[in-house]
């Protein structure tokens, strides 16, 4: 055999000798004596001589090939070698064998450093070990790590995610609420209890009329016993005037030794300081689940590769768990089948029945807008009913009638997310998608449902805000006679959203989930309850259930700012409520949300929600006149008005250099860089995926030349024992 056919078997196989044999000397003639060189036969030379048009004559004599592989296992051993001294071994894709090679390696070349090389190199070495026990350490404080351990080891990864998840709004309301109580609260709470030697700034309201500045609290007189239950359920009579509420910090400024604490710039600051927080902390959790969510769903032959090969979830120690795995993947091969299978239908469908499926869809389209604007409509009659007839007095109703006006936006919109997932899924089915698109469809519209009946009931609110009769709102700006304090009572409304959730959350848990669990334990027998089942715990619908709630939380904190410590401890509770209903009560599902998925679409969602909370914030502060009665923007039109008058009192070269930034000369140009930085990542991300593109098909070609070479030795050694 040659010496360019002998170079070409993989590296640890044993050569063949030249004069081991006497066939040999025949079998290297013939091999030399052919006009085709051997290495040339290779199928990934072929390969690569068909997308080439001009190779080298020199490379085409000497039957040379340039495996890509070589050039890239050259490559790597050559960057090893110069980051051994700087990087840690243990980060290389490499054998026990070669690390430990390389270990021996680099203690050989200690020998040779100076003193202050070695301790740089011992000091790095210890200082990376510190950062690895304290990240260790760090991980055994995480907020129930031991319980959600133990919930996916009974249950599974996806389970597990949806209280992960869970954790995560926790640990995001505490930050959120942390912010408020140091830039708002704490410095009205140090006044106010004579902690330092401060004072409140109160500035007399200038062009305003003094029927604006009227606020009348509540009536004082007899007191039922049952409207203290009115108030805590509503967040009307004491809890109005508390610090709960907008219309408690009418104050223009804290007043301290050596400086003036703006209070409206802080409160202002504080809700874009946990806006701003929120989309930073989602969107970078959320790109990490993105990476993993597009290596997963790159191809399908690899995603079924990795159901095969590596869908199993090691964290499983029951044998029901591990059965209720085991479906999981059947079920999820019979989904990609079944997806294939419509994908394939798909294409052999004919225009006829084309033009039938997309006018049923569009049809069955028209009855979910249908039922979404029937919806929207019962929520704004329910507001408008609610707030014309909350202004009688309580003694003039029963405590039963109180309860349903006050509480008859947040029954509508209860009652309105209970049925139109019903209703969806029921559509669905006709649609003739696949099932996966069938699931993501009919949660992206539950999704839109749940949060767009927020947005609704804030723009009813803002509407009965502005509009008066017999031009009433232009002395004020806004309908100052039904809301003298406008933003208090958009906050209890959200208040009363808050609590009316968190109700039926432990509603639904101690009177559906538990009698449900009794019936089918000791009625099993009954039809009914064979028909029924036992309660799944369903974690696209808990998750809907809390960004319902995290929305309601951001558009509230504006206008109440201790929801958040309210949704706070909300969460707690819901956390080991939801626990022990998934212990005791509930069932995972068969048809398991996908793991791989599930961090992803949480954020996604939570995206969706916080999008949606911005655009009512966004109105209310640069748009609707802040109420004269209440309220840290007395003296400001708008609450927005703040910044330019914060900015009027900076030195003339700082604010020329704030209007340079925010003028239209500054934005256009900054725009187009931004542009081009995107298209150059964007023309990056295609170039890393054309390299992953040729990687996997340089893997295939390794694969074929391995075949290859594996059949000509055959050949050959047939040949030499005939």
């Amino acid at each position: 055999m040659s010496e360019a056919s002998a170079s070409a078997l993989p590296p640890g196989r044993p050569r063949r000798q030249p004069f081991a044999h006497p066939e040999s000397l025949s079998l290297e003639s013939d091999f030399c004596s052919s006009p085709v060189n051997f290495l040339q036969e290779l199928p990934s030379y072929r390969s690569i001589a068909r997308k080439r048009t001009n190779i080298p004559s020199r490379d085409k004599q000497s039957g040379t090939l340039l495996k890509p592989t070589d050039s890239y296992t050259s490559q790597r051993e050559g960057e090893i070698a110069e980051n051994l001294n700087s990087q840690s071994i243990r980060k290389y894709a490499l054998n026990i064998s070669e690390k430990r090679r390389l270990r021996e390696i680099q203690e050989t070349q200690m020998k040779y450093l100076s003193e202050w090389d070695q301790w740089k190199r011992y000091s790095s070495k210890s200082w990376t070990r510190f950062l690895e026990k304290a990240r260790e350490m760090t991980t055994h404080l995480e907020l129930w790590r031991e319980d959600i351990r133990s919930i996916g080891g009974k249950f599974g990864t996806g389970i597990q995610s949806y209280f992960s998840f869970l954790r995560f709004l926790v640990l995001l309301n505490l930050v959120i609420f942390l912010i408020i109580f140091m830039l708002v609260l704490l410095p009205k709470l140090l006044t106010e209890y004579k902690v330092t030697n401060s004072s409140f700034v109160l500035i007399p309201a200038k062009d305003i009329d003094i029927q604006c500045t009227v606020y009348p609290i509540s009536s004082s007189g007899l007191i039922y016993f049952y409207s203290y239950i009115i108030d805590l359920l509503s967040g009307t009579g004491f809890l109005e005037e508390t610090c709960l509420f907008y219309g408690h910090y009418t104050i223009d400024g804290v007043k301290f030794q050596n400086f003036t604490y703006d209070l409206p710039l802080a409160y202002l600051l504080s809700t874009i300081a946990y806006l701003a927080l929120s989309l930073l902390w989602i969107v970078k959790r959320s790109v990490e689940g993105f990476k993993i969510n597009l290596i997963r769903s790159e191809e399908h032959f690899q995603s079924y590769c990795n159901k095969i090969f590596a869908g199993w979830d090691f964290c499983i120690t029951s044998q029901s768990m591990a059965d209720l795995k085991h479906g999981s993947l059947r079920y999820e091969l019979r989904a990609d089948l079944e997806e294939e299978r419509i994908r394939q239908k798909i294409a052999e469908r004919t225009s006829q029945e084309t033009i039938r499926i997309y006018s049923l869809r569009l049809f069955l389209n028209c009855i979910v807008l249908a039922v979404l604007a029937a919806c929207f409509y019962a929520i704004y009659r329910a507001t408008i009913f609610s707030q014309e007839h909350m202004k009688k007095e309580i003694d003039k109703m029963i405590f039963g009638e109180n309860l349903l006006i006050l509480y008859l936006p947040s029954i509508v919109i209860t009652l309105a997310n209970f049925i139109t997932p019903v209703i969806f899924a029921r559509i669905i089915h006709y649609e003739d998608y696949s099932p996966g698109f069938e699931i993501r469809l009919t949660i992206l519209r539950c999704v839109f449902m749940r949060l767009a009946t927020i947005c609704v009931l804030v723009f009813t609110l803002g509407s009965k805000i502005t509009s008066c009769d017999n031009n009433s709102c232009e002395l004020c700006g806004y309908n100052q006679k039904l809301y003298p304090c406008w933003e208090t009572q958009v906050g209890q409304e959200m208040y009363k959203l808050m609590i009316f959730d968190f109700i039926i959350i432990l509603a639904g848990t101690l009177f559906v989930d538990f009698p449900r669990k009794l019936l089918g334990t000791y009625c099993s027998s009954w039809k009914l309850m064979q028909c029924w089942g036992q309660q799944e715990f369903a974690i696209p619908d808990n998750v809907l259930g809390i960004v319902y709630g995290q929305t309601i939380c951001w558009i509230g904190a504006f206008f109440s700012p201790l929801l958040p410590a309210i949704a706070t401890v909300k969460f707690i509770i819901i956390f080991y409520v939801k626990e022990v209903s998934l212990l005791h009560t509930c069932r995972p599902s068969p048809r398991q949300f996908r793991a791989s998925n599930s961090n992803f679409f949480f954020l996604l969602v939570l995206l969706i929600g916080l999008c949606l909370a911005v655009i009512p914030l966004t109105i209310s502060m640069a748009h609707i006149p802040s109420s004269k009665a209440c309220g840290p923007f007395t003296n400001s039109n708008t609450t927005w008005e703040v910044v330019p008058k914060t900015v009027s009192t900076f030195p003339s070269s700082l604010q020329s250099l704030v209007y340079g930034v925010t003028s239209e000369a500054f934005a256009v140009p900054f725009f187009m860089i931004i542009c081009l930085v995107m298209f150059y990542f964007i023309a990056l991300a295609g170039a890393h995926k054309r390299v992953v593109v040729q990687l996997r098909e340089q893997l295939s070609l390794e694969s074929r030349d391995k075949r290859y070479l594996i059949q000509k030795l055959t050949e050959a050694q047939r040949d030499m024992r005939n």
